[in-house]
């Protein structure tokens, strides 16, 4: 994400990054605000080559917006946001959004779902985010799964945290979700069967959460028991060799609560997955 300027130029390149300072409607530990800073700053320090996919990604042109720091209330942060991803993604470039709180999230799928349709999102969380309105608001961190359920199919991996409201809704609806178990079965099973569930194209939202805290500590919420590197990169991956991928968001990194480890984990999996969506 600090690629050469040839390769950075907005016009030549495939990719533009976007990064939002907002954590507004934050409910346990702040900082998320902070994420998309420390992310960037950490992807100095990656190898553009990739060992997995055998290339170097950055070729492709990767071009990092100013940041967006919207200053507002969540239904107006959600315009915003919307407003600019719709006019990057209208150039031909795909959006890849790094948070912030996950509520980025909605205005993202909204662009996206207006320009691209039969769009289908792939969730990656820890926590359901499934409540009708939360501390006051329907426009927060815990209602985003919600939100997106009203814009397009919607399915759900790594979920481990939810309340009952979200458990009856997901019943009641029969939202594909996929709740992480303490013996999780194997990832390509998963896979196969959340293809079957998402049309194309699709758009990835990923709350770093999803991944056990022993991996990725510096979020708001955490969860135990949570994912691998090795089960995210395999789900993402096979979704996107069967899949096509028009835009990610990579959301809720607080750099404060763990060890800059975390951040360049977060940087890895933006470069990886930029890397996966723009295989040939």
């Amino acid at each position: 994400l600090d690629t050469p300027p040839a390769e950075a130029d907005f016009s030549a390149a495939q990719v533009a990054v976007i990064p939002v300072a907002y954590d507004r409607t934050t409910s346990y530990m702040g900082g998320a605000r902070l994420g998309s800073e420390a992310i960037i700053r950490a992807s100095r320090h990656l190898e553009d080559y990739d060992l997995e996919l055998e290339r170097d990604i950055s070729l492709i042109g990767i071009h990092t917006t100013p940041v967006l720091a919207p200053d507002v209330d969540p239904r107006a942060m959600v315009d915003q946001v919307r407003r600019v991803v719709h006019s990057v993604a209208r150039q031909g470039k795909m959006p890849a959004l790094l948070g912030g709180e996950h509520t980025i999230a909605v205005g993202a799928v909204q662009a996206m779902a207006g320009l691209h349709s039969g769009l289908s999102v792939l969730y990656l969380d820890a926590h359901a985010d499934l409540r009708e309105s939360y501390m006051g608001t329907q426009w927060g961190h815990a209602s985003v799964a919600r939100r997106l359920s009203e814009l397009c199919p919607l399915v759900q991996v790594g979920v481990r945290s939810l309340s009952s409201e979200e458990r009856d809704f997901i019943r009641e609806t029969r939202l594909p979700a996929y709740f992480w178990s303490p013996e999780p079965p194997d990832i390509s099973q998963v896979a196969e069967s959340v293809l079957e569930r998402l049309s194309d194209p699709v758009y990835l939202s990923i709350d770093l959460d999803v991944f056990d805290p022993s991996l990725m500590a510096a979020v708001g919420t955490p969860e135990p028991g949570g994912m691998s590197w090795s089960q995210v990169t395999g789900l993402l991956r096979a979704v996107a060799e069967r899949r096509k991928i028009v835009g990610f968001d990579i959301t809720e990194l607080s750099p404060g609560e763990g060890p800059e480890a975390c951040s360049f984990t977060a940087a890895k999996l933006a470069y990886k997955l930029i890397g996966y969506a723009t295989s040939t």
